[in-house]
Formats: structure tokens, C-alpha cells, sequence
């Protein structure tokens, strides 16, 4: 009976970390998606017109080149959908 309780408590304590295991991983997936989302908005923003693009550097905005902010959003959509 105790070596039963022992397995049984083995057991349990491998699901708990396997529970743990797959909130973690459940959390991380839901912040990718969050940020895909965000960066989606900035991609279909971007393409509805000539806007000004800006960045925020600190608590300052700063002027940036569409290059470079197409690039930029490009890279990061790119480097979510791999780590997903």
C-alpha cells in the first residue's frame, strides 16, 4: 500500500510540473500573438497612406524613415512567426 501511495505521489507531482509546463508555454504563445497582432495593425496602417512615421526612443518620438520602419516590422512579424 505505501509503495502504491509513493508511485501515486510521483505521479502527481510529474503532472503538476507538466501542468506548470504547458501554462508556461501557453503564456508565451498568447504575448506572440499579441504582438503579431500589434505589428499587423502597424503593417496595415502603414499602407493605407503617407502618414509620418514615428518611433518612440525613451519618452521621446522620433522621426523615422519608411524604409526602415517597413523593414522593422517586417523583421519582427517575421522572428514572431518562427518563435511561434
Amino acid at each position: 500500500m505505501a509503495e502504491l501511495q509513493s508511485q501515486l505521489q510521483v505521479l502527481s507531482e510529474e503532472f503538476q510540473k507538466s501542468q506548470s509546463e504547458l501554462q508556461t508555454a501557453v503564456d508565451a504563445r498568447q504575448k506572440l500573438e499579441a504582438q503579431q497582432q500589434e505589428n499587423k495593425g502597424v503593417q496595415k496602417a502603414r499602407q493605407s497612406g503617407g502618414a509620418k512615421i514615428y518611433k518612440l526612443v525613451g519618452p521621446v518620438l522620433l522621426k523615422q524613415d519608411k524604409t526602415e520602419a517597413v523593414m522593422a516590422v517586417d523583421a519582427r512579424l517575421e522572428f514572431i512567426e518562427k518563435e511561434m
